[in-house]
């Protein structure tokens, strides 16, 4: 068990590191969804044939994560996006036989649609299986259609998801597993995660009061948003922290290939050349997000000739650039 953190491989003194966001299709671009129609595939399913090549591609270019989204159920009427298709905690011990330096995050996985025993047992696997690599963000769901399908009650997700937080926070330490709650010292859950602790990443809000997730959250990822309205929740979550989670955001990116293209809001981010991205993620650093996990679904150009020209391009200069917050 070591002391180190997954949360270190992003969040970084003096500098906002850089994420990927799964699925690493660009299909909800023009020529994404032409190829889509051609493959008789459904709206929001993505195209995955080259997913393992370009996540082991962005780790090789040094992208700090890689984040996946917890979808059990694909419903095209009411919300149309299948996410990253497969089981969350099969994709991650896959991406960590695939892997070896890339932190491995998930935004979110749904704590109360799960038993919490199934869940701590999942995530110490991944983090075993990773040597220390997995940051579980978790979430209480939006889409109700999920729990009548499990016999869950959707109105009551945020107290099974305080519960649930308790009793994986329990089960990965030593002393017996947790029941009817009292420690039983013969049952034990295995592995160990490598870390002395998981970090758990809240995605949204969880049904919780602001207190309990400083309480007990080790970072926060928001829905993207403007940069004064990122600056103020960045603030926040720092002071009702002191300063000791980590702050991230999802963007969603469409890199023009003129490099002084100019930026423009598109949905969930922004359209612009590298001169202006890089001004903007600039801005976003300055106003303390810590890690920027980008989305491609929306970029016209092939992911892999984004991925090279941001590592290429874009990640040198934002290295060098500091944050007001370590300024």
């Amino acid at each position: 068990m070591t002391n180190t953190s997954a949360l270190d491989l992003i969040r970084v003194p003096k500098r906002m590191t850089l994420g990927i966001e799964l699925p690493l299709d660009n299909d909800w671009s023009p020529a994404g969804e032409a190829r889509r129609v051609a493959s008789g595939r459904p709206h929001g399913v993505p195209d995955l044939s080259a997913q393992a090549d370009l996540v082991r591609k962005a780790e090789n270019l040094g992208f700090s994560a890689v984040w996946m989204r917890d979808v059990p159920v694909f419903d095209q009427v009411n919300m149309g996006d299948a996410g990253s298709i497969h089981d969350v905690f099969v994709l991650l011990g896959y991406l960590a036989g695939i892997t070896r330096r890339i932190a491995l995050g998930t935004a979110a996985v749904v704590l109360p649609i799960r038993h919490p025993m199934m869940i701590a047992k999942a995530a110490a696997s991944v983090d075993a299986l990773s040597n220390g690599r997995l940051i579980l963000g978790v979430a209480s769901g939006d889409r109700p259609v999920e729990y009548p399908l499990l016999g869950l009650d959707f109105e009551k997700r945020g107290e099974m998801f305080r519960q649930t937080v308790e009793y994986i926070r329990a089960a990965w330490q030593l002393g017996g597993l947790p029941v009817n709650g009292k420690r039983v010292p013969q049952l034990d859950l295995l592995p160990r995660p490598a870390q002395s602790t998981i970090p758990l990443v809240v995605a949204g809000q969880a049904q919780q009061e602001d207190a309990w997730l400083a309480a007990y959250m080790d970072g926060r990822f928001v829905y993207p948003n403007g940069v004064d309205r990122l600056r103020a929740q960045a603030a926040g979550w720092a002071e009702a922290t002191a300063d000791r989670a980590a702050f991230i955001s999802a963007f969603h990116l469409d890199l023009d290939s003129d490099a002084s293209a100019p930026l423009m809001p598109i949905r969930f981010g922004a359209r612009g050349g590298r001169h202006a991205i890089l001004t903007h993620f600039r801005a976003l650093a300055d106003a303390g997000v810590d890690h920027l996990a980008i989305n491609l679904r929306q970029s016209r150009r092939a992911p892999a000739e984004v991925l090279d020209e941001i590592a290429s391009d874009i990640m040198p200069a934002l290295n060098q650039c500091n944050s007001a917050k370590a300024a």
